[in-house]
């Protein structure tokens, strides 16, 4: 039989044990990808301001337009990335279940997901930096039209 119920209750522990570290993770992403949708839905509602204005008047804001549209691109990406790294968190998780249940050494690939999870959320981390980036120069950019 393929799968088989672990034959104690110490490696179901031993698995729980070893799961609690990576949810802790997908707290913390879950946590950055809360505050970049929250900036990216203000992003959009200030483009969407923006739009409504007539054509004189939004002629006036054309620099501010290139850098929310530059905003939105690295949001996206940090989105993107945030959430391949939590997949990847919850796949090691799963494998760690699995390995346990069907007994057989998934150390390789909890290794591999850990490891994809760990890269897709550093440049996650960098494309949110770059954001912010653009962010403080709308705000330059605000200061010099006044």
């Amino acid at each position: 039989m393929l799968f088989s119920a672990p034959s104690n209750t110490l490696e179901v522990s031993a698995a729980i044990r070893d799961a609690v570290a990576p949810v802790f993770l997908l707290t913390g992403i879950g946590s950055f990808l809360g505050v970049v949708v929250n900036r990216l839905g203000r992003t959009i509602d200030r483009a969407r301001y923006l739009n409504g204005l007539n054509l004189e008047q939004r002629n006036k804001f054309l620099n501010e337009f290139d850098i929310i549209r530059k905003r939105v691109t690295w949001m996206r990406w940090a989105i993107g990335l945030f959430i391949v790294a939590g997949l990847c968190i919850s796949l090691s998780i799963a494998l760690i279940f699995i390995g346990v249940v069907i007994k057989l050494s998934v150390s390789d690939f909890i290794l591999g997901t850990f490891i994809m999870a760990m890269f897709a959320l550093i440049f996650g981390i960098f494309c949110f930096l770059g954001e912010i980036i653009f962010a403080t120069q709308e705000m330059i950019t605000w200061h010099r039209q006044d």
